[in-house]
């Protein structure tokens, strides 16, 4: 692979004793694979794993895996992503934060830093995860619902929608899209769409993108600005535009001096820059800058800074039973929306319902089923929900061959009580059946299904588990 002449003359600028062997990583090295458990499963990075320094819950295999055959992957055991890109773990707690908060992910897809930030927020935090593109929304979704965690809304809006709420977000995290320079290694296409036109179209967005949503941050609150490229122009200087137009306070963070992560270039600010010749990830600029003021009450105030609009749900009688399927905490309230029950957190009602005024909202906390004519469906929410009760529902423990023929959506035959019955591998659930007795309807959603029918031997990605 050859690198554009013009990206060469600006690595030469950017590091000038150190560019031949960023380039020689870009154009000759192998990228790493690397994964993060999901701890609210039970699971343990494995004991002899080589672990990403700066989050605990990552570490690095040892070749690609053939993630799509392992039904671990499935049940939202592990995520799969870039190593540089945990630092958001490193990042959120290093904040001075104790209380629940509210979070927005600006441009959150594929779901990486967002499960991420599920996991490294103060518990019962609300994160709004969004993307402004529909197909990208939804596979948002779905890894949202993956990980489990039921205090997730996942939207699709542009920016300047969330700015219209007022300051309602104690953090926003801002992974703006960028020329795409730190991805050339493992994306061959961010090699001849860049140029220096689009360096600066992508600058210009980014700009218009922080001033659209600015507005939405509450006063005290923190902004983290990242993105996969290395040009001061979508980094640097984008932090000194910030920290000019707004007035805000860059933030450090506590990072150790042997993972080789660099500081800014041309600026005083802390920033940290992950290049893939000093780290092993692929690239990543990464910055924090907090908004001037505090907000009456502290963290974890932000309900109140939402304008109640009194646009009610419509809300419905929800089924008794229902509440037996989940561990319900006294945070959560249980409602009817458009035909499905929710768990939606009672503290953030108000924003979630604001949300739904204004933006196209994907999913909301644990969808546990649709209505169909008298009965209840149970939603594949519920099923790979970290809240749902163990007890609630007869399980069938499959093998991987088995497993694999379920999530291609194939029909199976069980020896097992009718009704619906979660199929589990590994005791980890991966969806529903409902069992006929001489046959059982596959209920895994069409969109998920493994289309492939080749079936590699996959040895499990995550070794160290306990049951859930």
């Amino acid at each position: 692979m050859s690198l554009p002449l013009d990206f060469i003359a600006e690595l030469r600028g950017l590091l000038p004793d150190e560019w031949q062997a960023l380039a020689s990583a870009l154009t000759d090295a192998q990228a790493s694979v690397s994964v993060r458990v999901n701890t609210r499963r039970g699971v343990a990075v494995p004991a002899a794993a080589a672990r990403v320094p700066w989050c605990e819950a990552g570490f690095y295999c040892h070749e690609r895996q053939a993630f799509t055959f392992d039904p671990d992957f499935h049940a939202g055991r592990y995520y799969v992503q870039e190593a540089a890109s945990m630092f958001i773990h490193r990042v959120l707690r290093s904040l001075p934060v104790a209380a629940p908060v509210c979070y927005l992910d600006l441009c959150a897809a594929p779901g990486g830093k967002t499960t991420a930030a599920l996991d490294a927020l103060p518990g019962g935090s609300l994160v709004v995860a969004n993307d402004a593109v529909l197909s990208r929304a939804r596979v948002l979704r779905d890894n949202i619902v993956k990980w489990g965690n039921p205090n997730a809304v996942v939207t699709c809006a542009p920016p300047k929608t969330f700015g219209s709420l007022g300051a309602c977000f104690d953090i926003i995290a801002a992974d703006v899209p960028c020329s795409g320079e730190g991805m050339m290694r493992k994306d061959a296409g961010a090699v001849t769409q860049w140029s220096p036109a689009l360096v600066r179209e992508c600058a210009v967005r980014q700009r218009t993108i922080i001033d659209d949503v600015w507005p939405a941050l509450r006063p005290g609150g923190w902004l983290i600005y990242s993105t996969c490229s290395f040009n001061r122009e979508e980094n640097e200087q984008m932090v000194e535009y910030v920290m000019a137009q707004y007035g805000a306070e860059p933030v450090a963070v506590p990072v150790d001096q042997a993972w080789n992560i660099m500081p800014a270039i041309g600026s005083e600010a802390p920033c940290y820059r992950f290049l893939p010749h000093c780290t092993r990830s692929e690239g990543l600029f990464m910055a924090v800058l907090r908004k001037p003021g505090n907000a009456e009450g502290g963290m974890g105030c932000s309900a109140r800074a939402v304008r109640d609009t009194g646009r009610k749900a419509s809300l419905t009688v929800v089924p008794s039973h229902v509440g037996r399927w989940i561990n319900l905490p006294d945070n959560c309230l249980l409602a009817v929306r458009d035909g499905a029950v929710l768990c939606v957190p009672r503290k953030w009602d108000i924003i979630e319902r604001q949300l739904r005024g204004t933006c196209m909202v994907l999913h909301t906390g644990v969808t546990l089923g649709v209505m169909k004519r008298e009965s209840l469906i149970p939603d594949h929410s519920l099923a790979l929900s970290t809240a749902l009760r163990s007890e609630a529902f007869p399980r069938c423990e499959v093998d991987c061959t088995t497993a694999l023929a379920y999530l291609r959506g194939e029909a199976m035959v069980l020896d097992a009580p009718r009704g619906y019955l979660l199929i589990t591998h590994r005791n980890a659930c991966l969806g529903w059946v409902n069992n006929l007795g001489n046959r059982a309807n596959n209920l895994y959603p069409k969109s998920l299904r493994i289309l492939s029918q080749y079936a590699p031997t996959v040895q499990p990605i995550v070794l160290d588990t306990r049951s859930q």
